[in-house]
């Protein structure tokens, strides 16, 4: 176990206002890997007026500049990869062939991204007999979750950072130690003192503290709906800006001219991987009536192959959780075809991955978010009624559609109400704006859509 000493706060390392710490646990042995400080609002405040500090400076700075720092950072990370796989698969317990895949290279690609964008963004424009001025939002509160640990603390600070901002990074309680690598790097890549800081600590406590600071003009989270409307509360109170990248229960919808084996097939690896904690997983698929049968065997038999292949859930909270849910699955008349809530392991944060056929619409796991390796198996009579099941949620962040024609698909997908849809096990594009519909969120990530998140507008009228 090592014990990590301090924030990185305006440029280096500094003891934390007080004595607390966080104990970091590997989710597959339950053994404490390491300890991190608790940031109080002290340390919040420190890093906050750090952020203020540098701000006009780093706002000043030409694009261009930005972003050769952005590609430094893109450099560094890039060659931390392999340290940066090994430190998520500890403290999130992800496979180290997906952390090497996903949660290493994913963050780089953004990173570069955002290089890019910098370099080539109009950050003026000419309209009529004015010109408009797009101008760093001020100082940003980056609060971010577990799940993907380090993209989604680089989705809020590349794009943060390439437009101008300053950013103070509260990540997960469950996942400091690959932030911890990201401040490193930062360092490293010669960005400036105060540009860029972090305070590991509880979300209650520091996270509450960070949104609620009236030295910061704007609010970046990605988390639970929940926690997403006090934020939002906080932010109105103060009339800051907010993004939320909030809940999901998205539908993978398999139209009766796919190919069912694909469609089955990639939808339940979509659901697995990660061990289900990803808020886009497709976690209910439609099938037609017709169809049915043959697509509850397929998703059984590709869910059993998973078994020992997937990780645990991060930790015994969730896992518990998760086992609730499979539970009132149950209970609710849901048809158990594979996994169920018994413990896969004696040691670990561990959950079969699970199936479940004959669900309704109206069932508790059809409607709300699981985050775990969870599929509901939900049948539908024609076209409407797909899509009616589809919309029928609270939530509007991702989905997927399937059929034999391309346009059939297309044109499906242009009625859902959501944010993103893959068509026909489309691929992940880090251009392309994410971010939900309904109560998965407010804002989108990524691409130029990201970066327009944190700019504000000025216009000079001649």
């Amino acid at each position: 176990m090592k014990a990590h000493d301090g924030m990185y706060i305006g440029g280096a390392w500094r003891p934390a206002a007080g004595q607390d710490v966080i104990e970091v646990v590997n989710p597959v042995d339950e053994r404490v890997i390491g300890t991190v400080p608790a940031g109080t609002a002290e340390d919040v405040d420190a890093a906050v007026r750090a952020a203020r500090a540098a701000l006009p400076a780093w706002a000043a700075t030409p694009p261009t500049e930005r972003a050769a720092r952005l590609a430094a950072l893109r450099d560094v990370l890039a060659a931390r990869a392999d340290e940066i796989a090994e430190t998520v698969t500890a403290e999130l317990g992800s496979p180290l062939k997906f952390s090497q895949a996903v949660h290493a290279a994913v963050p780089i690609a953004v990173a570069g991204s955002y290089a890019e964008l910098a370099a080539t963004y109009s950050f003026e424009e000419k309209t009529g007999n004015s010109v408009v001025h797009h101008e760093p939002v001020g100082v940003v509160a980056a609060i971010t979750p577990w799940n993907y640990p380090l993209h989604q603390i680089v989705a809020k600070v590349a794009p943060a950072l390439a437009a101008g901002c300053t950013i103070v990074v509260k990540p997960a309680e469950d996942t400091p130690l690959v932030a911890r690598l990201l401040a490193g790097a930062v360092h490293e890549a010669g960005i400036p003192a105060g540009v860029f800081n972090l305070v590991t600590g509880l979300g209650p406590v520091a996270g509450q503290a960070l949104a609620e600071h009236p030295g910061v003009d704007m609010v970046s989270f990605t988390g639970s709906t929940a926690v997403g409307r006090r934020i939002a509360a906080v932010a109105a109170g103060q009339v800051k800006k907010v993004a939320l990248e909030l809940g999901g229960k998205s539908a993978n919808v398999i139209l009766p001219s796919a190919d069912l084996a694909k469609a089955v097939n990639v939808g339940v690896a979509n659901v697995m991987s990660n061990s289900g904690q990803t808020c886009s997983a497709w976690t209910r698929m439609l099938v037609h009536r017709h169809q049915y049968d043959e697509a509850v065997e397929l998703a059984a038999t590709a869910a059993a192959k998973y078994g020992d292949r997937i990780g645990p859930v991060v930790n015994a909270k969730q896992q518990a959780r998760v086992r609730g849910y499979i539970e009132k699955g149950v209970a609710e008349g849901a048809r158990l075809v594979a996994g169920g809530p018994e413990a896969q392991r004696e040691k670990g944060y561990f959950v079969s991955p699970t199936v479940f056929a004959d669900v309704t619409p109206d069932m508790t796991i059809a409607q709300e978010e699981i985050f775990g390796p969870v599929l509901s198996i939900l049948s539908y009579d024609d076209e409407e009624d797909a899509l009616r099941i589809a919309n029928g949620t609270v939530y509007g962040l991702a989905g997927a559609v399937w059929a034999g024609d391309e346009e059939e698909a297309v044109a499906f997908a242009r009625r859902m109400e959501t944010g993103q849809v893959d068509i026909n096990g489309g691929r992940f594009n880090p251009l392309a704006p994410f971010g939900g519909y309904k109560q998965s969120g407010v804002g989108r990530e990524l691409g130029v859509h990201g970066l327009a998140e944190y700019l504000q507008t000025k216009s000079l009228q001649f």
